[in-house]
């Protein structure tokens, strides 16, 4: 959860960079150009990328198309998704208190911001049901008040005139005109509206500063966008800009960015602009080209890589469906003792695959290719032991019976999990200073992993990967208590002896560190981001 949150603020982040650039190189263009710029990243808060993915999944093609996409997605989901893998805590993690730490601190800065625009909204509404009603000939109703608050356009959907009292006596017949020019501006462009938007994006995201900092543009450029109309259509920017003036001396700003008033921050540079009166220049080719582009990468760029990604998908789901044995038994075995075949080693055979008295915790490492710790929920089903007896149609891999065995642990066992990585402490296997001490194996790799006797006529684990052997590590030796990580770099298949390591099971035995370093290796204690299955529903296997 919290990094789905992480990835898109940054993706927000990242959206506002952009559209400060734009804003920089259109400074010299109309003010509401660089307004609609700040409005849709200011949008993009509540559009994550991640839902324009889903949306592009669901869109289908005639035909897949089999495209070489393998490193153009890899480079996506890096940059989409930077905080899927690290120390970033989540919300399903158990016995942390730091993910419902901020989640009340969001709370309450969410209902606190909530509240204080509530307060001021109420205040703006008590304000015109004070007022008595005018009539001047416009579109739209229009209120004076009492209250000594700058003229404004209250209301979302039916706006609003708000007039002070008296500033007919106190502005010139020109300066009004120019005045109520500029908030009718306010309602052909909708901008009660967009502020409520934007002040509801302020409420949810209340923390990033950025959003506050993109609000205050927005009034900016608001307000500026409504100068420059009002300058070009009454071509008195004098006139207009005393009354600006005279409307900040006499009366108060209105509290609430969603009603629409004349006064806005910096004012100097803003009254300086309009006696300038510069001619704003008119957006070229080029820059519309440049705008089309980013607003058409933003918008359809993510629904287009998730339309390139259905089809693998797709492909990838049936494979694993496909994957299944041709028969299966399962039955819990309801001995006291864990005697049996549980050793995952001997489980996979050409055509079959066989396990007696081994916990269901087993299979899961087995089939996902985990340990034991990177394993968590539902503990006591999972300590249950069953007898599992599977075959195949034909000769098979031992990898596609790994995903066979996926296939019957959620399709017998209901098992549904997903998969979360966050940042614990781990041994690293690295090899020792001198190099390691045993030898590629002679065996082909479909043979598989098996226990031999080596020259000495100590055992042997013959045709074994540094995976292998850290499961056999974890499994064996209770002095293994952290997850082990495989950074030695050994890519092969060895056969090793085993001795050492089996000894470590005897209480007069060597230590688990010790008999590693006889295969010229050490376990090195780390911190690093490790995945780890959660497990979200499992049930009881009808027995057959």
């Amino acid at each position: 959860m919290l990094p789905a949150i992480l990835n898109h603020l940054w993706q927000s982040t990242a959206g506002a960079g952009i559209a400060w650039l734009l804003t920089l190189a259109l400074r010299k263009n109309h003010a509401r150009v660089r307004h609609g710029i700040w409005l849709a990243a200011s949008v993009k808060f509540l559009i994550p990328i991640s839902l324009l993915i889903a949306l592009g999944s669901h869109l289908q093609w005639r035909t897949a198309p089999n495209l070489p996409q393998q490193d153009f997605t890899v480079v996506m989901d890096q940059v989409r998704q930077p905080f899927t893998a690290g120390f970033t805590p989540t919300l399903r993690s158990t016995g942390n208190p730091l993910p419902s730490l901020l989640l009340g601190i969001w709370l309450c800065g969410f209902i606190g911001i909530a509240c204080s625009w509530y307060i001021r909204w109420r205040r703006i509404g008590a304000v015109v049901d004070t007022g008595s009603p005018i009539q001047l000939g416009l579109a739209i109703k229009t209120i004076s008040s009492p209250t000594p608050i700058e003229p404004g356009i209250f209301g979302i959907f039916r706006p609003i005139l708000l007039l002070p009292e008296g500033i007919f006596k106190r502005l010139t017949p020109t300066q009004l005109k120019s005045v109520i020019a500029h908030e009718l501006c306010h309602v052909r462009r909708r901008d009660n509206l967009i502020a409520a938007i934007h002040m509801s994006i302020e409420t949810a995201f209340w923390f990033h500063p950025l959003v506050w900092w993109i609000g205050k543009r927005m009034v900016e450029e608001r307000e500026r966008g409504c100068d420059e109309e009002v300058v070009q259509a009454l071509h008195e920017p004098r006139v207009y800009a005393e009354g600006i003036l005279n409307v900040c001396k006499l009366y108060s700003e209105s509290p609430l960015v969603c009603v629409s008033g004349i006064t806005g921050p910096n004012l100097r540079k803003r009254i300086e602009t309009i006696i300038a009166n510069r001619a704003k220049l008119n957006l070229t080719f080029p820059k519309k080209a440049v705008l089309a582009i980013v607003a058409t990468t933003a918008l359809l760029g993510p629904i287009a890589i998730g339309i390139f990604e259905a089809p693998s998908a797709i492909a990838q789901q049936a494979e694993t469906s496909a994957l299944s044995f041709e028969v299966a038994s399962i039955k819990l075995n309801r001995s006291a003792t864990r005697e049996g075949g549980c050793t995952p080693s001997s489980w996979f055979g050409a055509q079959s695959f066989t396990a007696t008295n081994c916990p269901l915790s087993q299979f899961i490492v087995s089939a996902y290719d985990v340990t034991p710790a990177q394993i968590s929920g539902q503990t006591d089903l999972l300590n249950e032991q069953y007898d599992i007896l599977a075959k195949t149609e034909g000769p098979t891999g031992t990898s596609q019976m790994k995903k066979m065995l996926q296939t019957l642990l959620a399709e017998r066992f209901r098992l549904g999990m997903h998969r979360e990585t966050k940042e614990t402490h781990v041994y690293a296997l690295v090899i020792g200073k001198d190099g390691p001490k045993f030898r590629p194996s002679d065996s082909a790799p479909v043979e598989g992993v098996k226990l031999g006797e080596g020259r000495s006529g100590q055992p042997v684990l013959l045709n074994a990967s540094m995976k292998d052997l850290i499961g056999t590590l974890s499994r064996v030796s209770g002095e293994v208590d952290r997850i082990v990580l495989d950074k030695t770099g050994l890519n092969g298949r060895y056969d090793l002896e085993m001795q050492p390591i089996i000894d470590v099971r005897r209480p007069d035995g060597p230590s688990v560190f010790t008999a590693v370093q006889t295969l010229g290796l050490k376990l090195e204690p780390q911190k690093d981001p490790v995945e780890f299955l959660l497990i979200d529903h499992i049930e009881k296997p009808t027995e057959n």
